[in-house]
């Protein structure tokens, strides 16, 4: 299935400068997304960001392994606004630097981990992950509990001015 997302260009850049931030001990900073989702006549779905939510410092957990872990603190907290507002939950991050991000091996591993548990709260809604660098995205989405994640094939930023993409 194709896959679009399209997110406010404003929001976005909040999402940079939060992810940014540094933190007493993880290497980097997540938060997450609440998205609506549309199927397109040409059988697409077109994902549209609703909102973002940081992740507070306390729900970090310390380990060296990688550049950030949180607790089930933070999934709760993001589960329950997802659930609340009816929308498919994201976890996102940066890696920085320009160009199309890549998920880490690490980010993969535990994305197939945590991502098809959002359908325990969420079962009607797409859930994914992503992975920002300092202009461009990337994306994976899952449709089902067991299914396979699908990537992005477009992200669009809204907003003056407009950046569109082709994600993969």
């Amino acid at each position: 299935m194709k896959l679009y997302l399209k997110a406010p260009r404003s929001l976005v850049l909040q999402i940079r400068t939060d992810l940014n931030r540094r933190h007493a001990f993880a290497h980097e900073r997540v938060g997450f997304l609440t998205v609506g989702a549309s199927l397109l006549d040409d059988g697409a779905l077109l994902l549209i960001v609703r909102d973002y939510s940081r992740v507070d410092d306390a729900d970090y957990e310390e380990d060296p392994s990688c550049g950030a872990r949180i607790g089930g603190g933070a999934f709760r907290k993001a589960l329950e606004r997802a659930y609340r507002a009816r929308s498919g939950l994201v976890h996102i991050h940066s890696h920085g630097g320009p160009g199309l991000p890549v998920f880490s091996k690490i980010d993969l591993k535990s994305g197939k981990e945590f991502v098809p548990g959002f359908f325990e709260a969420i079962p009607s809604m797409p859930h994914g992950m992503m992975v920002l660098s300092s202009d461009r995205a990337a994306g994976l989405f899952w449709l089902h509990k067991r299914g396979a994640p699908a990537p992005l094939r477009s992200v669009a930023f809204v907003g003056a001015p407009l950046l569109k993409f082709e994600a993969q």
